[in-house]
């Protein structure tokens, strides 16, 4: 527990302090732009107030007199229409000084600083843009001119407590206060444009609407015909929805109930709610978001699953429970079989703990299997925002590389737009019947995949090629190597044996075109040498002179960037030049005499399929002089 510093005059004086550079920036923007739901202030309000329930009923667990005779918790609120006043109340964990200090006064929340940082100055977008990402304490502002706020810790004494206050221009107050009351509580000095929000009946609905199923209790005054208020009564259900029946659940008490607990203004776009009995005990309740966090890449965010032991909170982002790749699974899982005194070390190595784990993965990526199948749009909505972190599947859970992999999305040839909504399944229904594999071949991004010169034979056979253009597609095609009984192939990469897609004439062809093109490939290799590991005659070509292609197991250009980028350099190797001998280059090139401009023609071809594989030029100048000697002699003097 944080205690105020006894001995320091500043600890008990008023003491005026400046927001984080951040939360000024912030607080203006939502104070003055046209924030898109006010409503939602109350919403962030009540869900503060539940986890600080829930932080005190953990944290009495093993200090018991931490609840002061006061075990039973809720959240009160009460208006004031007069006075333009909303008061919210709650008997929770409070804080102390130092912790009002740190939270009321900076940006705490996990990738707040990120979100700031992308804010665009236009005040439209970026009131929308925090309506979607959600500010917790701060969107008190949006409503109100004034708040304070009073809160003393659980154990501390009376005379700890905290009165902090602000307009939210810039500067806090923050003093020492008697007070003999537990918890926090919050009073909100209406802005006359948000005086609406100073009616019970308004703030009942909206309870009704954002915190029905909360486990806390909402207290409110009884109203009578004349609107004079009463005792006090609760509004919501107080009941933790995960613990109800399915079929008790409406579709609407699911989706305030994400909105609750993920503090998202979107509706979620699937969910899976379900009851493990047997050996093992628990309930989970699981959620597909619409929209990817801002802290979404960074890895040492929090992230995981609210997880209770019986209805008793005991961790807020319990990462255990789901690997890193589904880490945007949102969602709450409360087990009967865990110990209450469970610690995050305890945690990693349970039994019990891996065994759901195990489950829950399962259940999550189904939920995204059944999702895919059904709802089409929604689950590219799915793809577009978690796609890159679905991938990381393929190397991090071998146990569920199957699943993972039916959840993938590529764009193809057949479409020829970069919409990446071609799942491998889509791609085998549409395979030719005498097709064994699965072909793709991977870039920097869509247009240099699109426009890759070794698409030429299937364009001309119309085989269907999967076109990768993220630079971590290449990556992930070393793990994902078949699929339903089928190899995957690049079509840039070792030797290229279409099988039954190439006719006993075809294949005839190109041995004679081989035996014929064994003088010229000769010459080339010798001029190439040290450039290119051999020089051959290609099968992929239809219209371009020449491509470079790799050894089957050998990293492209833009796997060798990634893991230069990441430290770790990987042994060189030289491509190999495939040329296509029916080409007029080519054609032109066999009949150079001159051994000085053969070499230059040579290396000119080499640098073009080099080009057009995306990667960079060994000595640009010189290509730049070559390509220049040749205009010169092309234009009339």
């Amino acid at each position: 527990m944080t205690t105020p510093h006894s001995g320091q005059p500043d600890m008990t004086k008023k003491e005026t302090r400046g927001f984080e550079t951040e939360v000024s920036r912030l607080l203006q923007l939502m104070i003055h732009s046209l924030y898109s739901n006010p409503e939602i202030f109350l919403r962030e309000l009540v869900a503060n107030a539940s986890d600080a329930a829930d932080k005190l009923r953990f944290e009495s667990l093993a200090q018991p007199a931490l609840l002061e005779n006061d075990a039973e918790l809720g959240i009160w609120i009460d208006v004031d229409a007069a006075a333009h006043e909303i008061r919210i109340r709650d008997n929770g964990i409070g804080m102390s000084r130092d912790e009002v200090i740190a939270n009321l006064g900076t940006i705490a929340r996990s990738g707040t600083a990120e979100f700031i940082k992308g804010l665009s100055g236009d005040q439209k977008k970026d009131a929308q843009l925090i309506g979607q990402f959600g500010v917790g304490f701060y969107s008190s502002f949006v409503v109100a001119d004034r708040v304070e706020v009073f809160t003393r810790r659980a154990g501390a004494t009376t005379a700890e407590g905290v009165h902090w206050e602000s307009k939210g221009e810039g500067e806090f107050t923050v003093e020492a206060v008697e007070r003999t009351q537990r918890g926090t509580e919050i009073v909100l000095h209406l802005r006359e444009s948000a005086h609406e929000f100073a009616d019970a009946w308004r703030l009942r609905n909206i309870i009704h609407k954002y915190a029905e199923h909360i486990s806390l209790p909402v207290h409110m005054r009884k109203q009578d015909e004349e609107g004079k208020s009463g005792e006090y009564e609760v509004v919501n259900k107080a009941t933790a929805l995960w613990t109800r029946p399915r079929t008790e659940v409406s579709e609407e008490d699911y989706k305030a109930f994400y909105k609750h607990i993920a503090h998202d203004f979107e509706d979620p776009l699937a969910w899976s709610h379900n009851k493990v009995e047997g050996k093992l005990e628990y309930t989970s309740l699981l959620y597909v978001p619409k929209r990817a966090p801002f802290d979404l890449y960074q890895r040492d965010a929090a992230r995981g699953l609210k997880l209770y032991v019986q209805r008793v909170f005991i961790m807020d982002n319990a990462e255990q429970f789901l690997p890193l790749y589904l880490r945007f699974i949102k969602g709450v899982v409360d087990s009967a079989d865990l110990p209450l005194n469970v610690s995050r070390e305890i945690l990693q190595q349970s039994d019990a703990t891996d065994s759901m784990r195990t489950a829950l993965t399962r259940r999550a990526l189904e939920m995204l299997g059944k999702l895919a199948e059904d709802k089409k749009e929604d689950y590219q909505t799915v793809w577009k925002a978690f796609g890159q972190v679905l991938k990381e599947g393929m190397a991090e859970d071998t146990a569920n590389r199957e699943k993972v992999a039916k959840l993938l999305r590529f764009a193809s040839t057949q479409a020829g737009t970069d919409s990446q909504d071609v799942s491998l399944a889509d791609y085998v229904a549409r395979m030719k019947p005498e097709q064994k594999k699965i072909y793709y071949v991977t870039a920097d991004n869509f247009a240099a995949a699109s426009q890759s010169p070794q698409l030429e034979i299937f364009r001309k056979k119309g085989v269907e090629v999967l076109l990768l253009g993220d630079r971590l597609d290449e990556w992930l095609m070393s793990y994902l190597t078949e699929f339903d009984g089928k190899a995957l192939q690049h079509i840039a990469k070792g030797e290229l044996d279409l099988g039954e897609l190439d006719s006993a004439e075809e294949k005839a062809e190109q041995q004679a075109q081989e035996e014929a093109a064994k003088p010229l490939l000769e010459r080339m290799q010798k001029v190439l040498e040290g450039s290119v590991s051999t020089v051959r005659v290609t099968h992929r070509l239809t219209d371009s002179p020449a491509c470079l292609v790799r050894e089957e197991y050998d990293a492209g250009h833009s796997l060798r960037e990634l893991m230069a980028a990441a430290g770790q350099q990987l042994p060189e190797s030289k491509p190999q030049l495939e040329i296509n001998p029916e080409h007029a280059l080519i054609r032109r090139l066999d009949k150079e005499a001159g051994e000085a401009r053969f070499a230059a023609l040579a290396a000119l071809v080499l640098d073009q399929a080099t080009l057009a594989e995306g990667a960079p030029l060994a000595d640009p100048a010189a290509y730049v002089q070559r390509l220049n000697s040749l205009l010169l002699e092309l234009l009339p003097a």
